[in-house]
């Protein structure tokens, strides 16, 4: 039979009060409980080099599948950032789909001009465009050049101003604030004398659309 020994073995007699009294306490309650279970064989062998193996290729595959999810999603975002910045306005995010391209020819009075204009689906009612020109000559201040949108021949409304330093390519962001319809189309016009407006056609459409 074990002996179960007393506190007093335990800790000796230095203890007293109530310092004595919450070791008693704890005594009994080791005593009530009893020893601990034994391990078993094989707990007590520790993991083998079967069990080591046999996990290892399961958190390959949990691995694996993690890197996989987070490849997919980082390849959803430069996507998504790509269509985000590729539109008209630098990465103003106003366009999708493809824009239809009018590409621009010169007139007697800029000879050497040429262009492309992209226009976008609407967004909130606006449509976003995007004009790439070259050869234009640069105007002396203030004046500058001014697309318009043309319909059955007249010059429906300005879509926007811009501005060349020399006569390489020049690309700017415009916007059409009218309901456009089919056959619509545009010009790009250079200011007139003492401010004349539409001025004088510089660039025009190849084939009417």
């Amino acid at each position: 039979m074990t002996h179960e020994p007393r506190l007093e073995e335990l800790i000796g007699a230095e203890e007293t009060g109530s310092e004595r009294e919450r070791l008693q306490h704890v005594h009994e309650l080791l005593l009530q409980a009893g020893p601990p279970h034994e391990l078993t064989p094989e707990l007590e062998a520790g993991p083998t080099l079967a069990m080591t193996l046999g996990r290892s290729p399961r958190r390959r595959i949990v691995k694996q599948r993690a890197m996989l999810l987070l490849a997919a999603t980082l390849a959803l975002a430069l996507v998504f950032f790509a269509g985000y910045v590729s539109g008209p306005g630098g990465g103003s995010g106003v366009s999708t789909g493809t824009p239809r391209i009018i590409t621009l020819a010169a007139t007697p009075a800029e000879p050497g001009a040429h262009g492309t204009l992209q226009v976008w689906h609407p967004h909130d009612g606006n449509w976003p465009m995007a004009l790439t020109v070259a050869g234009l000559h640069p105007l002396p201040l203030p004046r500058y050049y001014e697309v318009y949108v043309v319909r059955d021949g007249k010059i429906l409304g300005s879509c926007g101003q811009f501005r060349v330093k020399g006569t390489g390519p020049v690309k700017v962001n415009l916007t059409a604030p009218y309901p456009l319809q089919h056959g619509d189309t545009w010009v790009v016009t250079r200011e007139g004398a003492g401010g004349a407006e539409p001025g004088t056609t510089v660039l025009r459409p190849t084939v009417s659309a």
